[in-house]
């Protein structure tokens, strides 16, 4: 007999933990199904972001950042080291401990909010009686019942067409997060947000790196002026970075990937690296899903239909996170999750994908919120632009850290802020500002007339706020 639940939710990445959470806040019955193993087959919730995106990459990313520094940075500050060396396997078990961290963290919240949890693969069997029932396949199968289901399945690394992914020579986010040696050469297809990153890791680690990218610009969705500060800082950190490619061929073998392509000029290359990582897009996870067995409806991509609300097809079923339209982004998956439970509640929240900020963590971080400079010009919209660079803060000299600069663009009729585009050191942090000024229609005069702590970073917003008026005072 199935096990009777208010709410179920199928996936426990961000939006599904989320979901979940606030759920049972509201006071629902919920019950969560998730499928993720550790080493030893144990549960492991979190989705890709726990496991093989976010938080892996991040901890790899600071022990990177911490031997380039050791090696290229500590001798300006009179820091002399010898014998440098990187222990990788120690590196990448340090990666471990973080993701179990937070794996046990997800389990703590749920027992802590009371949620019953689930480990294995969770599927749609029937809808019946206003109910829908799902299965649970794995160690311990189960059948349970509710009358909400929140459906936060997440997606999958996209593979290059005649080159699977082998997690061993070409691979995806996954594969690259557990390369066990510091290759000599590495290529990466594809210039978004896990390209870059994983990259500048094992770039900072002493791997030959060459990015490998179809389009003519770099970082496409970027504004291009903070693109093209990018491209030059890469650049000069030794990525090697060839737009507008078209790959040709990729052969795998136990020596490494042979790639033919054609340059941005039409001419034939090719190019031979140990490892391979393949950072194309993401594709919704669905299948095993059975949406068929209930009627949910999945577009021709497979990403399940919802409206703005996150109302599928059916009653009473929603979808977030990944699996849905939208920035593939954990923390939009998140306010997508919390909402659909208020909505589940009968209250009335929003989530406005215009305020969704965008990090890429590399060095220098590149964040934005908000429209670009080009989508402007597109739309025909008025607007004025205010720069700062951070060569002209205090705080980021002391840092050692000047590269890049803070975009600030408004309305040039209202000072509405339109978009906040930030390249430089720390800007993970320092978007959190720009988001929170857009959420409340804050003016680019309303940001110049805070008070900013000196000597800090975020004086670069305000300046740059001031510069949208022509009136930045430090520079």
């Amino acid at each position: 007999m199935a096990q009777e639940f208010d709410v179920v939710v199928i996936g426990s990445g961000p939006g599904g933990q989320i979901a979940a959470i606030r759920a049972a806040q509201l006071g629902f019955n919920t019950a969560c199904i998730d499928e993720w193993k550790n080493e030893k087959g144990g549960p492991a919730p979190g989705g890709t972001c726990t496991n093989v995106g976010c938080i892996p990459s991040k901890a790899l990313l600071q022990s990177s950042e911490h031997f380039e520094h050791a090696g290229h940075g500590f001798a300006d500050h009179g820091i002399g080291v010898s014998g440098l060396t990187i222990d990788v396997t120690k590196m990448l078990a340090r990666k471990a401990a973080v993701v179990k961290q937070n794996n046990d963290g997800i389990l703590y919240l749920y027992r802590k909010n009371k949620i019953t949890f689930f480990h294995g693969r969770g599927s749609f069997v029937k809808a019946e009686g206003g109910k829908y029932e799902i299965a649970v396949a794995g160690g311990k199968p189960d059948t349970l019942s509710a009358k909400h289901v929140i459906v936060a399945t997440g997606s999958n690394a996209r593979a290059l067409p005649g080159a699977p992914f082998d997690e061993s020579t070409i691979l995806s986010n996954d594969g690259a997060l557990r390369i066990g040696a510091v290759p000599k050469t590495l290529g990466v297809i594809g210039s978004g947000v896990i390209g870059l990153e994983m990259g500048s890791v094992w770039r900072r680690l002493g791997a030959d790196v060459t990015v490998l990218e179809a389009l003519q610009t770099l970082l496409g969705a970027v504004d291009e002026q903070v693109a093209k500060e990018a491209l030059k800082a890469f650049t000069k950190q030794g990525l090697k970075i060839k737009l507008g490619v078209k790959i040709n061929e990729v052969k795998a073998s136990a020596a490494g990937a042979s790639l033919a392509y054609s340059d941005a000029a039409g001419k034939a290359q090719t190019l031979d690296v140990e490892k391979l990582i393949v950072s194309i897009g993401r594709l919704p996870n669905t299948i095993g899903l059975n949406a068929e067995a209930v009627g949910l409806t999945l577009d021709e991509r497979g990403f399940i239909t919802v409206d703005s609300d996150c109302k599928t097809s059916l009653p009473n079923v929603w979808a977030v996170g990944d699996v849905v339209r939208g920035p593939m982004l954990a923390h939009k998956a998140e306010e997508e999750g919390s909402a659909v439970a208020e909505r589940i509640a009968g209250q009335h929240p929003h989530v406005d994908f215009n305020t969704v900020p965008w990090v890429i963590y590399t060095s220098p971080e590149i964040a934005w919120v908000g429209q670009t400079e080009q989508q402007l010009k597109a739309a025909a919209r008025g607007y004025k632009v205010g720069t700062f660079p951070f060569m002209a803060n205090g705080r980021a000299r002391a840092m050692g850290d000047t590269t890049g600069l803070v975009k600030v663009i408004a309305d040039d009729k209202t000072d509405e802020v339109l978009g906040v585009h930030i390249v430089g050191p720390m800007a993970s942090e320092l978007i959190a500002e720009a988001a929170m000024a857009m959420e409340f229609k804050a003016s680019s005069e309303d940001i110049g007339r805070i008070c900013h702590a000196h000597p800090t970073l975020s004086e670069a917003i305000k300046e740059a706020a001031l510069a949208v008026e022509k009136r930045a005072l430090n520079f």
